[in-house]
């Protein structure tokens, strides 16, 4: 079960188009697992390093990056997503500007 979850979380987020962020809880509608933004972090936790997924193009409903400032995988995240023009203000994402608009995320919309 969590094999076949996890997969279709990654291939979520490897959707993802550059210069676009999503956030966990659009990563997990979009996959079908609504509600449940916490197993996307688990599965970007755990997704095995021959996967070339962006997973830095994730982040949290506040715009935010969720790993704590200054520490090195704050800075990765940040780092990779300044390098394809992504913009910070106080520490945040406009997720109206940078956010990533998919069509699977409209549909859900519409029919919930």
């Amino acid at each position: 079960m969590r094999s076949n979850t996890y997969q279709r979380i990654w291939r979520t987020v490897h959707r993802i188009p550059h210069g676009r962020v999503a956030t966990y809880g659009q990563i997990a509608l979009i996959a079908g697992y609504p509600r449940h933004a916490r197993l996307v972090g688990y599965a970007l936790h755990h997704t095995p390093d021959r996967l070339d997924i962006p997973w830095h193009r994730v982040i949290n409903a506040r715009g935010e990056i969720s790993f704590p400032k200054g520490s090195s995988h704050y800075e990765m995240q940040l780092n990779r997503l300044l390098e394809e023009g992504v913009e910070f203000v106080r520490d945040r994402v406009d997720l109206d500007r940078y956010g990533w608009r998919s069509s699977t995320r409209s549909r859900a919309r519409r029919e919930a």
